[in-house]
């Protein structure tokens, strides 16, 4: 069986971490990895240089676990990784029409607890450059590592001095059309920039694999949580780390801000929150008539003639398009519901972390956190009861699952519209809920009683969206048992 080829979108945190090392560890036959396109909004929860780092660590500490597991006699696993070792690219910093939302009182400033030094992105060869350089003239041995990593030969991963969404572009017409899923586990702003660029390469994909958006559920956009009590800041002190971590802030204020979130906004998930106008402009793509969604362009900056305005990533669509762009979405709704309890990792991890494993050492340094922050900030929830959802990588194990597999239930077809502009409900999903009758197929535009054209049939947008997987409750131990290859 071909695998499938998927392009990965992420901003890596947590679990944008844990969701790559699940693709990682995925048979060849399952999937092949083309491209991480590493997202750098600093309204995001992590800045450029964390955000590469995030990623290069993840490939030092793969390639550890590799050698160290061969060393012990076992199956050293990765195999579609050894197979075929992924592009790096850099992506945007910054939304294409929106104000800045910073997170970093969630993930902390490197996305996984404070770790490393801020630096402009300029362009994506200044930006691995200046990683290269910061780390190579530094005198922390994890510094050397993160240098020397970037210019082994022999490394897992290659580096792309080209804009992410131009990588994405490349890739779609260079291989055939509909044999290429991109995985979006961050804001859309890639992905709308590369359909903004050159429609009908970016329509090549065969599916766009969404985490985002909150159907039912509330919100998940939050704000920084109080801090710990001084006794439970000393707790948390007295846990060991490993020498080399993604995350070097010592346990206490620092830390106290990370994890989860208290809520801002009732109605809008964070990835469709942090960038609402990408958001749109992909998912209208999804409509036999996108201009029926998409939404309307700011109005021209103080001094500029309107002639000059749209800029080009903001532009109409062509008028007429060859297909409509598949789109299966990944609302909390279904994510919030996978969780990996404190206790199912503890004891899956703890022979490992006995016996020196390398991955065990570093997943469990960003881990131990998560958990510890999530029990002081719930109620009636603690010790191995914690546990951490897992959005990002229930998309990549949809991905990995056969063709047709009966088991994850899919709403097809569903007119989902992202609200970019309201005062209240910047980020929503919106949804028509009434049971009004549908107008004829070929009657599209405004009409009394129906504003925003919801009950045309050739208007409004089609998404597929997941309301069912394989089992909420095992999902937890078969990204362990893949990942550390049990």
């Amino acid at each position: 069986m071909a695998p499938r080829k998927i392009i990965i979108d992420t901003d890596p945190g947590v679990d944008d971490i844990l969701a790559i090392l699940l693709a990682c560890s995925a048979l060849p036959e399952e999937l092949e990895i083309l491209l991480l396109s590493v997202s750098t909004y600093p309204y995001g929860n992590i800045d450029v240089q964390n955000c590469l780092r995030n990623v290069v660590s993840l490939f030092y500490h793969v390639e550890k676990e590799i050698a160290w597991r061969k060393s012990q006699g076992m199956d050293a696993g990765f195999q579609t990784l050894q197979k075929c070792k992924p592009l790096v690219a850099v992506g945007p910093e910054h939304p294409l029409s929106d104000e800045m939302l910073m997170a970093d009182f969630f993930h902390g400033r490197d996305g996984l607890g404070d770790v490393h030094a801020s630096h402009p992105h300029l362009t994506p060869d200044d930006t691995w450059k200046a990683l290269f350089s910061t780390a190579e003239q530094s005198n922390d041995p994890e510094e050397t590592a993160i240098a020397d990593e970037l210019v082994k030969k022999d490394a897992l991963f290659s580096v792309s001095k080209q804009p992410a969404h131009q990588e994405i572009l490349r890739l779609l017409r260079e291989n055939e059309p509909d044999s290429i899923t991109i995985v979006a586990i961050g804001p859309l702003t890639t992905l709308a920039l590369a359909a903004a660029e050159d429609t009908e390469a970016f329509l090549r994909a065969k599916e766009v694999v969404v985490m985002g958006g909150a159907i039912d559920e509330p919100g998940n956009v939050r704000s920084p949580a109080p801090p710990l009590s001084a006794a439970a800041v000393r707790a948390q002190r007295l846990v060991a780390e490993p020498a080399f971590r993604l995350i070097k802030q010592a346990p206490g204020p620092i830390r106290d801000m990370l994890n989860l979130r208290n809520q801002i906004t009732p109605v809008a998930e964070f990835n469709t929150f942090a960038d609402t106008v990408a958001a749109a402009r992909v998912y209208a793509l999804t409509s036999p008539n996108p201009h029926t969604t998409m939404p309307p362009a700011p109005p021209a900056p103080a001094g500029k003639p309107d002639g000059e305005h749209p800029p080009p990533f903001l532009a109409p669509y062509p008028e007429t398009l060859s297909k409509r762009l598949k789109v299966t979405l990944f609302p909390i709704d279904i994510t919030e519901k996978h969780i990996l309890t404190r206790g199912e990792y503890r004891k899956t991890i703890a022979p490992l972390l006995a016996s020196k494993s390398p991955l065990a050492e570093w997943t469990t340094a960003f881990l131990n956190s998560t958990f510890e922050k999530f029990e002081t900030l719930q109620e009636g929830i603690s010790g191995d009861a914690v546990g951490l959802q897992l959005h990002d990588p229930l998309c990549i194990w949809y991905c990995m699952a056969a063709a047709g597999d009966q088991k994850w239930q899919l709403n097809a077809d569903e007119d989902i519209r992202i609200e970019t502009s309201g005062h209240w409900t910047r980020g929503m999903c919106v949804l028509d809920r009434r049971t009004r009758r549908k107008r004829e197929d070929d009657d599209v535009g405004e009409r009394a009683g129906d504003s925003g054209n919801w009950l045309s049939g050739a208007a409004g947008n089609r998404l597929g969206r997941c309301v069912g997987t394989p089992g909420e409750d095992v999902f937890g131990g078969y990204l362990l048992k893949r990942v550390f290859a049990l």
